[in-house]
């Protein structure tokens, strides 16, 4: 009878001896272990090779085993496994201990009236076991403590019928933990050609795997995360620190470095005593800094970013541009780099001079402080590559904004008021009008919408100077003019002038359109005046190039710029060089001395002084375009006279002002010798300086005033 009981016993207990030494059949796949590609951290490089922002799934940084300072593997042993550089995968000297504390809690829960269930305590894993459990095994340690079987044959459900469901498949989890902890180490001693650098393979991922806690995994991105620290700068005088990182890894829950909390201090200095048993530190330096407080940084995360707006405009274009190749999650998983267009230069300036005019709206406002809302785009004219984007205030709803933010600069749909005459006049420049062209600045009737109902169009000053050349009606954003000249030349040929600038929204048929009461993006907006300063059409981009995990080049920003077909591109450019120079003009503020930069622009205020405007430019390929834009996310009313001029252009100014006085992109550019004398012509007419160069009075064409 007793060898019908011991027969069955020893057979299942030569089956687990051979599954676990002999048995290597349904092992993992070693290749990817050996390459170790880990999630890692995805970065966006500025122009200039700036980080502008690091995100990830998993903030890990992979080190070698020289990249981890003989102090912190001192620590990690010491926490650990001290015999890990002798045993084969399993320490074998820690089964006592493993059995002991397994009996005694067991007996013990069974005493406490809990019933007798195999209760298998935590400890005793090598690092190697602990690599496996969580690289190998994370998936069945995740589940152990179901309800359900792993797997579902006789042996399994009797011992689980004795130990409980969750006994049984921690049981065999371990067992499985332990086979393919001795098969790693005898595979990566064959792989390897050694066991002491098998050793060091599986001890550096071990240092890159292991979680720290607030998201950080692999003893890198801790140290730099609690101590602002990189590993290469550690010396035995960093013991303190090093124990605390060792010591997380046994329950970060339990002991993340904080301030005050009795358990991570403990856990430190049961590690230091360690180290100085085990020969690795004195003893005096181990009591010294036992005595020492847990100093940890503040910790910045790494998301939040100069530039959140640019950052969104990163992630869309990535969905554009990856075709299959590449994407968002690529770029979370560390697969991906991504070199942006952005300025990070320029887009502090940028930062900056929104919240220094946000603020200045404020004190006219106090009743809107912290509601008021802005965006700010900046191109480079040769090309559309977006030097700086903000889609909004840095502070806002009492936090620092997030990439996943509402971009404004892109994200919302808004009139360009009269910032959206530049397109009624270059169509009309097409149609053979010119800037002296004589045009009735008079009172005019429009039909608004379906309804057909009627409104008479009025001026900012609510008067009419009949009339007057086209320079000055742009130049002092005339609402009458745009219409007249609208309704003159057709709706169909601004639109199809949009279109051909850039602007991509849907525009409404009807011929209010004209004075920017469609809704579109500012960076259309953006596109479309920089196409108008440089003679250049190309569309707004801003990844210049994504990079694999090796270096290789998976895309590059093509340059597919081309020249806008238009001879009277001259005429547009001068006449919003007009804006600036002629006195009455809305953006005669930037033309003086203390505004040393040539410029062209436009104002824009819509409709009850909701949205206030600027866009501006430099001249030509060399130069860059500035679009503002300013308005309550609501869409309730800026206040009576809050126009472009007044809340939007200062912006404009101190992004032009600064951009150009750091020389980030060069020197500004000069308007040609032509339009800036075709401007001192209409201003001081007969002017004999100017005849003396060959220039006279631009003609009149008295008959295109009833056209």
């Amino acid at each position: 009878m007793s060898l019908m009981v011991l027969l069955p016993l020893v057979l299942a207990t030569g089956g687990v001896v051979h599954h676990i030494y002999v048995d290597r059949s349904g092992v993992p796949d070693l290749a990817p272990f050996i390459r170790f590609e880990l999630p890692t951290i995805g970065k966006v490089y500025d122009a200039q090779g700036m980080v502008l922002v690091e995100l990830a799934r998993e903030y890990r940084q992979v080190v070698s085993y020289e990249e981890v300072p003989p102090v912190l593997r001192q620590a990690i042993l010491s926490a650990e496994d001290k015999n890990f550089f002798t045993h084969s995968g399993v320490d074998y000297r820690a089964l006592p201990r493993v059995l002991y504390k397994t009996a005694l809690s067991s007996v013990g829960a069974w005493w406490n009236g809990k019933g007798f269930r195999l209760r298998l305590p935590q400890g005793g894993s090598t690092l190697t076991q602990q690599l496996v459990r969580g690289y190998f095994l994370r998936n069945r340690w995740s589940r152990e403590n179901d309800v359900t079987l792993f797997r579902d044959n006789l042996t399994w459900r009797l011992l689980s019928s004795v130990v409980g469901v969750p006994a049984t498949n921690k049981l065999f989890r371990k067992l499985e933990e332990v086979r393919l902890a001795l098969w790693l180490e005898e595979e990566m001693s064959r792989r390897f050609g050694s066991r002491e650098q098998a050793k060091r393979e599986i001890f550096a991922r071990s240092a890159s795997f292991n979680y720290l806690g607030n998201g950080r995994y692999g003893f890198a991105a801790g140290s730099d995360y609690y101590f602002g620290k990189s590993l290469s700068s550690y010396t035995m005088e960093d013991a303190g620190k090093a124990a605390l990182l060792a010591g997380i890894t046994k329950a970060p829950r339990d002991y993340l470095p904080v301030p005050g909390d009795a358990r991570p201090l403990r856990r430190r200095n049961q590690i230091l005593a360690s180290m100085a048993r085990n020969g690795y530190i004195p003893a005096d330096v181990a009591k010294r800094l036992q005595a020492e407080p847990l100093l940890v940084v503040k910790a910045t995360s790494p998301v939040k970013t100069q530039a959140p707006a640019a950052i969104h405009t990163v992630f869309d274009e990535l969905r554009q541009r990856g075709a299959g190749r590449f994407g968002v999650e690529d770029f979370l998983q560390g697969r991906i780099s991504v070199h942006s267009t952005v300025d990070q230069r320029v887009q502090t300036i940028v930062n900056d001079a929104l919240e220094t005019g946000l603020s200045l709206y404020e004190k006219r406002h106090p009743e809107a402080k912290g509601l008021i809302q802005g965006s700010v785009v900046v191109l480079r004219n040769a090309d559309a590559a977006i030097l700086a984007e903000a889609g909004g205030r840095r502070f806002y709803k009492n936090r620092y904004s997030r990439y996943s933010d509402l971009n404004r600069a892109t994200g919302s749909l808004r009139q360009a008021g009269s910032a959206w005459k530049p397109m009624v006049y270059l169509a009309a420049f097409r149609q053979g009008l010119t800037l002296d062209t004589t045009v009735p600045d008079e009172p005019i009737a429009v039909a608004m919408g379906a309804n057909h109902s009627v409104k008479w169009i009025n001026n900012y000053d609510n008067e009419f100077k009949g009339p007057i050349p086209m320079r000055q009606a742009l130049a002092e954003s005339r609402n009458a003019v745009a219409v007249w000249i609208t309704r003159e030349i057709g709706l169909n040929r601004v639109i199809g002038i949009s279109r051909e600038l850039g602007i991509r929204t849907p525009l409404q048929p009807y011929i209010a359109t004209a004075l920017g009461a469609s809704e579109v993006r500012l960076l259309e907006l953006a596109a479309a005046y920089r196409a108008m300063a440089s003679g250049i059409l190309a569309e707004p981009y801003i990844i210049d190039r994504v990079d694999g995990a090796s270096g290789e080049v998976l895309y590059e920003a093509a340059r597919n710029a081309l020249a806008l077909n238009s001879s009277h591109l001259n005429l547009i450019q001068e006449g919003l060089r007009g804006v600036v120079r002629i006195p009455g003009g809305t953006a005669h503020s930037l033309y003086g001395r203390d505004f040393p930069i040539a410029v062209m622009g436009k104002t824009g205020t819509t409709s009850d002084f909701r949205d206030a405007l600027f866009v501006g430019s430099t001249y030509g390929p060399q130069g860059i375009t500035v679009a503002v834009r300013i308005g309550f996310d609501d869409n309730r009313t800026l206040g009576d006279k809050e126009t472009g001029g007044r809340a939007a252009l200062p912006i404009f100014r101190e992004i032009m002002l600064l951009t150009y006085q750091q020389k980030l992109v060069g020197s500004a550019p000069s308007f040609p010798r032509e339009i800036e004398d075709g401007i001192d012509q209409y201003l001081h007419p007969g002017d004999p300086q100017l005849e003396g160069r060959g220039l006279t009075a631009l003609p009149h064409h008295p008959g295109e005033e009833s056209r």
